[in-house]
């Protein structure tokens, strides 16, 4: 299982915190009241920081979403034989089809559940050698579609245009 797919309560296994004082607007609450939270995963290395809140408890929100979402984006599962099966015979997780309606992905980037729908995909179309059309059909949407959901976010689109380029294709706009 992808680690930015765990519950909090199993991730939270995984990290370790750090609370440091933060620079900027937020007046001498935030200038001397360690408010700031690192996240760090300790099996990959990832960490997030949570410093815009004065509240510790909700930058820790912050860093665990961010950590979560880093970890989509950075880290691969290892591919064993189950995964290597045509998009065809793919289960997507329960998480995606409960937010399929129809042939759509209904999700913002905001919401808890994101971070783990885009390893998902990640980590599917890694299985599929970057192939939106064999992806798209493993988790019951159009390529458009698909593509739409990773231009929700820059970041992952960025990632898959890079490797688009390297292999002589086309981006995909955004």
């Amino acid at each position: 299982m992808h680690p930015a797919q765990k519950s909090l309560e199993k991730l939270e296994l995984e990290v370790k915190y750090e609370a440091t004082r933060s620079t900027g607007p937020g007046g001498q609450h935030r200038n001397r009241v360690a408010t700031a939270i690192r996240v760090t995963h300790l099996p990959t290395g990832v960490s997030a920081m949570g410093t815009e809140r004065r509240s510790q408890l909700e930058n820790k929100k912050m860093a665990l979403y961010r950590l979560r979402h880093k970890l989509a984006l950075t880290h691969r599962t290892t591919v064993n034989d189950d995964d290597l099966c045509s998009p065809a015979a793919y289960t997507p997780s329960e998480a995606w089809t409960r937010r399929l309606k129809g042939q759509k992905i209904k999700v913002s980037v905001t919401h808890d559940a994101f971070p783990a729908l885009l390893a998902e995909v990640l980590d599917r179309l890694y299985v599929d050698s970057d192939d939106i059309g064999e992806t798209a059909s493993a988790f019951g949407v159009s390529n458009s579609q698909l593509i739409k959901f990773l231009a929700s976010d820059r970041h992952a689109l960025h990632q898959l245009n890079e490797r688009r380029k390297k292999n002589g294709q086309k981006p995909f706009r955004s």
